[in-house]
Order: structure tokens, then C-alpha cells, then sequence
């Protein structure tokens, strides 16, 4: 059908079915009269609504049970290795406890029946390559937060891809499941954070809406953990603070809570109201946060190579919890005397952000890297960003987290009393 009517039709309720893609400005049933489904979406605002987040289901689970479908039925844990902890694990796992960054005793202790697989990056990225060139095909504006997950702003492509924003992100998540054999959720929301917070209701394989004028209202009954970068910790503080549900953000007011949390606290008080002014920036994501150095004469020595990238793991580390942003790869950057660039990467078992973690990796693939050739210059990054704040705990392993709070601790010495509060001894060491 065409879809003219929706224009004028305001006041009764669109709909749209999900299996077969029929749509109606006046849905009055339960089930698809075209094809008898009871997937139906609707909502007032369903056509009106141009920005979605499209988020994977379990998707380094889904993988592996897609490409070895007798494990399709049983819990699968992706993770292990030296670190021995949780990356990520499908939904069956997760009715057992189960959850990511877990260290893997404690995942096994609670699902011991559980397969677990190593996780296989090259195969991972690939497989979200595929997703990403489908939903390209939509819209210029796409922005990836990471492998799994993408804003797209869908405005102005309505003549072109035959539909509204509804329509196209149905067929797109229908065209993933048929064509690559994964299945994602959607969200649509009038602004970015809206959007992400709807992919989110209806897991797996859904498709949820939030529209503008219900947001405050929606938001307001809700935890505050529903925000982005509201984890349990800063939950506890707000909830001290007396602070326990989205709407109680509103009632204290945007200047109490700058005053009392800083940036982050006007930001709060703008989400709690539903307001989200960013835009879909499609080269925001591809930005890593890095930091290098060239040196003054060419450095052969191990040690002193260490020295100089723990200054560039503390320089992107800070980046990053500046930014509100932790990285899910850490990358060594060199380059030799000859001017040879030499970049290795390494995607770790959960996201960070602390000059401690990104040092230990970076240090690790520099001892086999420094073969006794000079280098003129160093570098350390973060790159596969997800946000989060300086007070979330719940995307970080226990290292991580125990490295954000005493850096984090440094991080408050410096803003009050100047960067040369205090230091670090390695920082101490004179510089090449």
C-alpha cells in the first residue's frame, strides 16, 4: 500500500506489522489483517519519528550459535582467556545470572553447564561489516558506538526508501535475520539518548517506541540506572542524594544538580526532561582518542620506550574520562628510525578507560615489538568507544574498576589543586 494517508491521519493509531511490512494510519486489531501476525508495532508518533538505534542481540553469542546451530538451545558464554572473564553471552546465559565483564568462575558457578567460546574477533567484525553496509544503504547519517550497534537519522529519506523511518528500520531488521542469520532491535525516539533507551525495552528482536510527547512522562517512573552512564555506584550516590527515579532529577532541578555533580548534572537534568540535543555524527564514532610522541634522538631501549608510552597511556586514558567514553581497543603506534609506521591492536575482554589497563596492553605487545630497532616515535589509543560517566562501574572488569578509582581520584586532585598535583614515580623519570 502507499502510504499517503499518514499525513493527514494524526489522530488514529498507525501501525505497522512487522512480518510482512503492512501498514495503516487506523489499526483497530490485534493481528496483521494481511498475514495474521500479532507483531504489531503502533504508536501515535510512528511515522513522525526519524532517528533509530539499532542494537545486535547478544551478538558474539549469536554468531557462534548461528554458525553451530546445535548449540542453539544451550547457554553460551563468549570469553575466558587470560583474563578469565565474561565478554559477552547469550540470553539463555543470562537467565542463569550471567552477565558481561563477570569473571568466568563466577559465570560457570552460576550456569556450570554453560559452553564457552573463545571469542573470534576477525569473524566478529566481519559479520557487523555486513550489518553496517545494509544499514548504510538507508542513510549517509549513520553513527556505529561500536561492532554491535548504530544511530542512523532516517529524515528526508522517505521518498527514497519507499516509507517511513518505521517502515525502513522493519525491513532492515526482517533483512538481517533473512539475510546474515542474526536478529537486532530497534529503537526510534525523537533524539539520540530516546532512541537507545527504546532499543533496549524489548530484547531480543524488538522494535520499541518512545515519541517526544510522552517522554517525560515515561522517563519520569522509571531508575535513574535507565540513563546513559548512570551505573550502580553513581546510582547509590544520587539515591543518598534522595535521588531514586528519573523523575526525581526534575523535582530537584538543573542548577541543584549541576551544583552538585558538575557537567554531568546538567546533563542528567536535560535527559530527565527528554531532551537530547546531539546529532547523528557519522565521524564521531571513527574517532579514536590517542595520544604520541616523537623523541628528540631515536630510542632502542625497552625501559625507556616503557617510560614514554605510560606518558601517552596517561595523556588518552585522561582523553577518555574527559570525553565520558571508555575503548574496547587499545592500540601501540611506532614508527622507526626509517619512518616505518608500525600499528598493532588488541580488543580487550571489556571497554576502559585508565592509563593502567591501556599501558599493560600496549606494554605487552611493545616487549615483542622492540627487537633492538631505534623508534622516533610512540603512541597509545582507545578506539570501539561506548559511553559511559566517571561514576558507571557496570562496564568495567574488576581491574578496570579498580584502576578508574584511583585514577579517578587523581583526575579530582588535578582539577582542584593543577596538573602537577600530583604524579606518578615512572612520570618522575627525565624524558628523551
Amino acid at each position: 500500500m502507499t502510504h499517503d494517508l499518514h499525513r493527514t491521519a494524526r489522530l488514529h493509531r498507525p501501525g505497522l506489522c512487522r512480518d510482512c511490512l503492512w501498514m495503516t494510519d487506523d489499526l483497530t486489531d490485534n493481528r496483521c489483517p494481511a498475514c495474521a501476525s500479532p507483531r504489531l508495532v503502533s504508536h501515535p508518533e510512528l511515522w513522525d519519528l526519524t532517528l533509530a538505534h539499532l542494537d545486535c542481540d547478544a551478538f558474539y553469542a549469536s554468531v557462534e550459535k548461528r554458525d553451530r546451530p546445535e548449540l542453539a538451545e544451550q547457554p553460551v558464554i563468549v570469553g575466558g582467556g587470560v583474563r578469565g572473564v565474561v565478554t559477552t553471552c547469550c540470553y539463555i546465559a543470562r537467565t542463569y545470572g550471567v552477565r558481561s565483564a563477570m569473571p568466568m568462575f563466577k559465570a560457570l558457578k552460576a550456569c556450570p553447564e554453560a559452553v564457552v567460546i573463545s571469542p573470534d574477533f576477525s569473524k566478529y567484525r566481519r559479520e557487523s561489516r555486513r550489518i553496517m553496509g545494509l544499514v548504510a544503504e538507508l542513510s549517509p547519517l549513520v553513527q556505529p558506538l561500536s561492532l554491535d550497534e548504530a544511530w542512523i537519522d532516517l529524515a528526508g529519506t522517505e521518498r527514497l526508501n519507499g516509507g517511513p523511518g518505521a517502515f525502513q528500520m522493519a525491513r532492515l531488521q526482517r533483512r538481517i535475520q533473512t539475510e546474515i542469520g542474526l536478529s537486532v532491535s530497534v529503537g526510534l525516539g525523537p533524539n539520540k539518548t530516546l532512541a537507545k533507551i527504546s532499543s533496549d525495552l524489548d530484547k531480543p528482536r524488538g522494535f520499541a517506541v518512545i515519541g517526544a510527547r510522552e517522554a517525560k512522562g515515561f522517563l519520569a517512573g522509571r531508575p535513574v540506572t535507565l540513563l546513559p552512564g548512570v551505573g550502580p555506584a553513581f546510582a547509590r550516590t544520587l539515591e543518598r542524594d534522595g535521588v531514586r527515579r528519573i523523575g526525581d532529577l526534575s523535582s530537584v532541578g538543573a542548577k541543584v544538580l549541576t551544583q552538585r555533580y558538575g557537567a554531568f548534572g546538567l546533563r542528567l537534568a536535560e535527559l530527565a526532561e527528554g531532551r537530547d540535543l546531539r546529532t547523528v555524527d557519522p565521524h564521531e564514532a571513527r574517532k579514536g582518542i590517542s595520544a604520541e610522541t616523537t623523541f628528540n634522538t631515536d630510542i632502542r631501549d625497552l625501559q625507556s620506550l616503557k617510560d614514554e608510552l605510560w606518558r601517552m597511556s596517561e595523556r588518552a586514558a585522561g582523553q577518555a574520562r574527559a570525553r565520558g567514553v571508555a575503548g574496547r581497543v587499545a592500540t601501540l603506534k611506532l614508527k622507526t628510525a626509517d619512518f616505518q609506521i608500525i600499528t598493532r591492536r588488541r580488543t580487550l575482554p571489556g571497554p576502559i578507560q585508565t592509563a593502567t589497563l591501556l599501558f599493560q596492553t600496549t606494554c605487552d605487545i611493545l616487549t615483542r615489538e622492540a627487537d633492538g630497532r631505534a623508534f622516533r616515535l610512540i603512541g597509545a589509543g582507545l578506539s570501539d568507544l561506548v559511553e559511559t560517566s566517571a561514576e558507571a562501574t557496570d562496564l568495567f572488569t574488576s581491574d578496570e574498576s579498580r584502576a578508574r578509582v584511583r585514577e579517578g581520584t587523581m583526575d579530582r586532585i588535578r582539577a582542584r589543586f593543577g596538573a602537577a598535583a600530583v604524579t606518578t614515580g615512572r612520570n618522575l623519570k627525565p624524558r628523551n
